[in-house]
């Protein structure tokens, strides 16, 4: 569980610095993006330190959610700021369900990952929410673009469970 929440936020990290690195600091949206970038980060330190706490070894796909994520990033930025943003609503739709999932199996038994998971997928809700309201759903080919996004989200949950 810990690996692949890890690996997640790693990735999600990965995609606002691409969609950063397109935008630019000027851009109107760049305060935001840099703000949910900066809570990406500190789940991640918090999963990387549970991860050592906890003997877990990260994910053997590091190099590839680095790459992958910042391509999305920018990939998406480079289509403007709106699908920028879907990208950050279809992300957050799938991380979110999956949040829920894992504080459904954890139930009481790790108080410490079901706070954490509790908090982040509250974090990650509104990250949504902003992205939502910043245009995200005005992006053109928002439904199709929204579906890929969330498959492959989908697809790296899965394999980050394996590998």
């Amino acid at each position: 569980m810990i690996r692949v929440d890890q690996a997640g936020e790693f990735g999600a990290a990965r995609i606002y610095a691409g969609q950063l690195a397109v935008m630019g600091a000027r851009h109107p949206d760049a305060a935001e993006i840099e703000r949910m970038r900066r809570q990406e980060q500190r789940h991640l330190e918090t999963f990387d330190r549970l991860m050592v706490e906890r003997g877990v070894r990260p994910t053997l796909l590091s190099p590839f959610w680095d790459a992958a994520g910042f391509a999305l990033g920018a990939a998406t930025a480079l289509m403007g700021p709106r699908a920028a943003m879907a990208c950050t609503a279809a992300v957050e739709t799938e991380i979110d369900r999956h949040y829920a999932e894992q504080e459904d199996a954890l139930g009481t038994q790790d108080p410490e990952l079901s706070g954490h998971i509790s908090q982040f997928r509250a974090e990650e809700l509104e990250h949504k929410e902003t992205a939502i309201a910043h245009g995200a759903e005005d992006a053109p080919g928002y439904p199709v673009l929204s579906r890929v996004i969330r498959a492959g989200c989908r697809a790296a949950i899965a394999v980050a469970k394996r590998v």
